[in-house]
């Protein structure tokens, strides 16, 4: 009889590392060099993890937080969770202190994974309130051991040595003891008002998750992923589960910081990434063409001029003629080749996610030879519910949605609902706010409105964030900030607003990296971004670029009037979440004067 199909992690990761125990898993930076970490090698540390944390007395479905980055002790730290029979909640590093204690409060969690001495101070800053955690253990040993209260990643692994010696099958026992309707991860969503929501994902909503990648062929054992997007997020999240499915190798690192650099050295197969990142590559890509002057500009001009061509044939399903494929490979080795050799010249794509991806930008990319796909989920359901394949793709669009997946737009206001296995159990804690998004026939209700066209989803934008003029008419502030952003590379963020206002403004944010080098080439002294923002220059610059997207709007959807924030809006200013969205409603308030003052003036002629 053949052995059924794992139906946990648990099971999914033990199976993974009977299969492959050689192969490798993880690379991660030490210093200059990338260190391998066999399947094995990470079993083992696993195995001590779980057992650790089983005879510090972890029973079943109990949860065990993890504040941290993205590195490879999360992954393990995560996987021990799992296998030990607990159920993980994810914290993102930036958490507040006081936000920090209420999700391990509210998840009830027995003990707390803490990155570093930051993480560490937050918790011992918090600790009156943190009466059910049993022990903090650290990544990064702390700098002082005021108590044991405290103890290292590497304690709780020879505490796991000393159990699993103590009894070998203990550790087997436990891990396929869970069962697929077990709670897996409790994921608290940042919102962007309110408390945050804990999330409750089964062990099954990431089974099927990468059951459904597997079948469309998505990605594949011999792919090489460099995975940088924060694990405390569902789209971190899910490839993970999918790289334990595949057995692909995954070279991990959550520095920001160090993306384009590593992208160059890892050359990975596959990246998946949320918009920022695109609009960022796009801008400096741009600029520095820009800054090139004369023939370097005009090649580059000409270039995408032929490359544009190129995709829109290809999209077609037809192939340029033979002068257009001349000039197409004198453009690849002129320009398109030096952008694809940055992130490391085997990409066979990129996946975006979490937030819209403009048009523009998959356009562009594409027009170089990168293909950009992008995919759609929700935190409620497990992260991946659409998403395009290389094979089969509209730009515009989020994709087809994953096998077994049922997605249907309402009547009455166009949602999109969905369901299906990767769907939430419920809100934690939160009986009503789960009967709100959780019909009776068992659709969640996603809250972002779109269509279906050609079994390719479209989303038009979030219900909550149309806006509707004093004239009645509605606006998409995603699609025109969208734009903005792929037409200027100047512009790091854009906020459109004018709900219930008689014409649309904008605050726009100034990107540093490429408007101090543009000051610079027009002669301008070295000024801070604060001054930039003020200086004519610069605001006639931007207000060149705000004429063309105007020229792409209905009148009703034209930006009338905008200015340009003394600073752009960053994570740590609580302007951003996690994942790079711009929290609307936070950055509205904060400049609440600039905005009423755009209005100001039409008030006083009525």
């Amino acid at each position: 009889m053949s052995q059924a199909a794992p139906s946990t992690i648990p099971e999914l990761f033990l199976d993974r590392v009977q299969k492959t125990p050689q192969q490798i898993a993880y690379q991660t930076p030490e210093g200059k060099a990338w260190r391998d970490w066999t399947w094995r090698q990470i079993g083992d540390r696993v195995r001590d993890i779980a057992m650790g944390l089983r005879a510090l007395g972890l029973q079943d479905e109990q949860r065990c937080s993890i504040a941290s980055g993205t590195r490879l002790e999360w992954v393990l730290a995560d996987l021990g969770i799992l296998c030990a029979g607990g159920a993980t909640t994810t914290i993102y590093p930036s958490s507040t202190p006081d936000d920090t204690a209420y999700i391990i409060n509210d998840s009830e969690s027995q003990f707390v994974f803490a990155e570093n001495q930051e993480q560490i101070d937050k918790l011992r800053s918090q600790r009156k309130e943190l009466l059910g955690v049993k022990k903090v253990i650290a990544f990064d040993p702390p700098k002082d051991q005021a108590d044991d209260w405290v103890i290292t990643l590497q304690d709780l692994e020879a505490l796991g040595q000393k159990a699993h010696q103590a009894d070998p099958r203990a550790y087997e026992r436990h891990a396929r003891a869970v069962r697929k309707d077990s709670l897996a991860v409790l994921v608290y969503t940042s919102g962007t008002t309110g408390r945050p929501k804990g999330v409750e994902l089964v062990h099954d909503c990431w089974i099927y998750e990468a059951q459904a990648i597997e079948q469309l062929n998505l990605l594949r054992p011999d792919d090489v992923q460099y995975l940088w997007l924060p694990l405390s997020h569902v789209f971190g999240k899910v490839l993970e589960v999918a790289q334990i499915h595949s057995g692909f190798r995954t070279a991990i690192d959550g520095r920001v910081d160090k993306l384009v650099e590593n992208l160059g050295v890892v050359k990975p197969t596959f990246v998946c990434a949320v918009p920022r990142i695109f609009e960022k590559v796009h801008n400096r890509v741009v600029s520095q063409a820009r800054q090139g002057g004369g023939l370097k500009y005009a090649i580059f001009r000409w270039a995408f001029r032929v490359g544009f061509q190129v995709s829109r044939l290809q999209r077609a399903g037809k192939a340029p003629g033979a002068l257009l494929q001349a000039q197409h490979q004198v453009a690849d080795r002129l320009v398109f080749s030096k952008l694809k050799a940055r992130f490391g010249g085997r990409l066979r794509m990129f996946v975006s996610g979490s937030a819209p991806l403009a048009l523009e930008l998959a356009e562009f990319f594409h027009a170089a030879g990168i293909l950009v796909l992008e995919g759609y989920g929700l935190t409620e359901s497990s992260a991946f519910t659409c998403v395009n394949k290389d094979v089969k793709f509209r730009f515009g669009t989020v994709g087809i949605p994953a096998p077994g997946t049922e997605v249907k737009i309402a009547e009455s206001d166009g949602e999109i609902l969905i369901r299906g296995r990767g769907v939430m159990r419920g809100y934690h804690h939160l009986p009503e706010a789960s009967s709100e998004a959780l019909d009776k026939e068992g659709f969640l209700h996603t809250g972002d409105i779109g269509v279906i066209e050609d079994g390719f989803v479209r989303i038009t934008d979030r219900k909550k964030d149309l806006i509707k003029t004093s004239g009645g008419k509605y606006v998409s502030p995603s699609a025109i900030e969208g734009k903005l952003k792929a037409l200027c590379p100047y512009v790091s963020q854009a906020l459109v607003h004018g709900n219930n206002r008689n014409y649309v403004t904008a605050l726009i944010t100034l990107d540093e990296e490429t408007v101090k080098p543009w000051a610079a080439q027009q002669g301008l002294p070295s000024m801070s971004y604060q001054e930039l923002s003020k200086h004519e220059r610069v605001r006639s610059l931007i207000a060149e670029y705000v004429g063309q997207l105007n020229a792409t709007l209905a009148n009703y959807e034209a930006v009338k009037k905008w200015a340009l924030l003394p600073q752009d809006l960053t994570l740590e200013a609580g302007d951003l979440t996690p994942s790079q969205k711009v929290k609307r409603k936070v950055v509205e308030e904060k400049y609440r004067p600039v905005i009423d003052g755009f209005y100001s003036a039409a008030l006083e002629k009525m």
